[in-house]
């Protein structure tokens, strides 16, 4: 018996991972999302080795260059080469994106884990979160930039506070479900304790949904940090990412439209390969989804 389950959960585990690899692989819009967010990841984490220039060299001699041989993006109005930095810019959004989304599920998960299974809990936690989410994201990021001035750790709290509201509702809608299943009122009769009940039986419920919710707060918050840049509330200037950049570069945009073209582009490029794989993840790890998908 031991030797069945053992088998079966060896078998089991990567069962998600095929699901994924499947989805990918059926559609290529997917596949090529993959391989575009996967370029721009790995110029990012490698910008300092592959970059042709210095990105904060200022050479006054080459400003708002035209693209040429030697910078195959132009220059800004600082004779920065443009290709540096929208390459180096990624390390900073990607961060963020990416920080975002592990802090706004992390705090979510927990809040709504809570909120879902401690009745009394439920209605103090909830009143908060509806008072969030009641404010525009972008209002009470700037709110917040205003209020403690502009630099990353403040970007990156006025960016995951909107979004902690949308995971704990996420979860306790999933805890909401799963905690009225025969399962977890025997794990309840059995007397088990309530941080066992949410380890063994509720928190692996939560894990497909807050995967895909992860994503699509990853791309909103590089969405979210290019506007906060572009209104001159979001990181310092001297670091550049991708709103940076064209915040720079808005004052020169007839005379250089690639100021704020190209990392405009990344961006958009970056947020639809994230939603694209989001949307793929959930249709793997959905069965409601692939059971729309064997109807078809």
């Amino acid at each position: 018996m031991s030797d069945t389950a053992l088998n079966f959960s060896r078998n089991e585990r990567p069962s998600a991972l095929r699901k994924i690899r499947d989805v990918l692989l059926s559609s290529p819009v997917v596949l090529l999302a993959a391989v575009v967010l996967a370029v721009i990841v790995l110029a990012s984490v490698f910008a300092q080795w592959i970059v042709p220039h210095d990105p904060t060299r200022l050479t006054p001699s080459v400003r708002l260059r035209a693209p040429d041989g030697t910078y195959w993006l132009g220059t800004d109005a600082y004779g920065r080469d443009l290709l540096s930095r929208v390459i180096m810019g990624g390390q900073m959004s990607l961060a963020i994106g990416l920080t975002a989304s592990i802090v706004a599920v992390g705090a979510g998960l927990v809040m709504g884990l809570m909120a879902g299974y401690v009745r009394w809990l439920d209605a103090v936690l909830m009143r908060f979160v509806d008072g969030l989410m009641a404010i525009p994201n972008i209002l009470l990021a700037i709110a917040i930039v205003a209020l403690w001035g502009a630099g990353f750790w403040t970007v990156l709290i006025a960016i995951t506070l909107p979004e902690v509201p949308r995971v704990v509702r996420l979860v306790r809608s999933v805890v909401l479900s799963a905690r009225e299943e025969p399962y977890v009122e025997a794990a309840i009769a059995a007397g088990s304790s309530t941080f066992l009940i949410m380890r063994r039986h509720l928190l692996p419920n939560t894990v497909a949904p807050l995967i895909v919710q992860g994503t699509y707060i990853c791309a909103s918050a590089i969405l979210v940090e290019a506007i906060l840049s572009f209104l001159g509330a979001g990181i310092n200037p001297e670091t550049p990412t991708w709103g940076n950049i064209m915040a720079e570069g808005r004052l020169y945009f007839q005379i250089n439209p690639g100021i704020i073209l190209w990392p405009g582009l990344v961006v958009s490029v970056t947020i639809l390969a994230i939603n694209l794989l989001g949307d793929a993840v959930r249709d793997a790890l959905d069965p409601r989804m692939a059971k729309r998908g064997i109807d078809r």
